[in-house]
This record gives structure tokens, sequence and C-alpha cells, in this order.
């Protein structure tokens, strides 16, 4: 159970939380869409990526939605996100110049500052979830 008891705003554990500031839901619900249903980015992409970050900060509902990342069958492309995310994860101040160099010849200026803004806000969706014990 979450450490705060649920709003009776929205339709998940994490939005009933986030739904004692309704005008955060609202706001956050809208980033979200706006990533996963007008992105530039693949799906399966983001997919991975956001399970790669669930696993490392600790978020228990964002690590149920998927379980751990699978690239067994994936793009290079997702592989490298995925690989950077890792990154991102352990110590973002360590994504230095070259390793954004790296990204960008496989993925266009747009594409990259998605990717980080997407990994960023994953983050701290985790990180929200985390700190109030969010449960799936």
């Amino acid at each position: 159970m979450a450490h705060i008891p649920p709003s009776d705003i929205g339709s998940t554990n994490y939005e009933r939380v986030m739904g004692h500031a309704p005008h955060v839901l609202q706001s956050w619900s809208m980033l979200e869409d706006t990533f996963f249903n007008r992105s530039t980015l693949p799906k399966p992409l983001l997919e991975q990526v956001r399970r790669t970050l669930a696993q490392s900060h600790g978020c228990e509902y964002c690590q149920a939605k998927g379980g751990p990342p699978d690239i067994s069958q994936a793009e290079y492309k997702t592989s490298l996100a995925v690989g950077l995310a890792q990154v991102f994860a352990s110590d973002h101040k360590g994504i230095d110049a070259s390793m954004l160099d790296t990204m960008l010849e496989h993925y266009s200026r747009e594409e990259l500052v998605e990717l980080i803004a997407f990994m960023a806000f994953m983050w701290a969706g985790g990180t929200f979830g985390k700190v109030f014990g969010i449960q799936p």
C-alpha cells in the first residue's frame, strides 16, 4: 500500500496517489500521452527504455509493468537507447559529449532530445512512485 492513502481521482494506483494534486496529474498525463502516442521514437524502443529505468529507480509499480527489459530481439537503435538508459540510471553525469556524438550517429537531434527528455520523465515518475511506495 502507498505511504499515503489514494485519492478518488485517477484510475490506477499511481494516478490515485498523484490525484491528490489533480492539476499536476492532468499535466503529467498529458506529457505521458505525448511521449507514448506522439513520439518520433518507436513504442517498443520507449518501452525497453522505460523498463530499463524501472529496474534502477526501484518503483515497484513501474517494475511490475512489463518486467525487466528484453532486448534479445531488439534493433540496434533500441540496444543503443537501452545502453544509454543504463548509464542515465547509474550516473547521468557520466553522459558526455562523446557518448552523445555516438548516439547522433544513429539518432537525429530531435530523436535524441526526445529520448533524453523521456528518460528524465520516466526517472522522475519512478522516483515519485518509489518515494510514495506505490504498489502494482
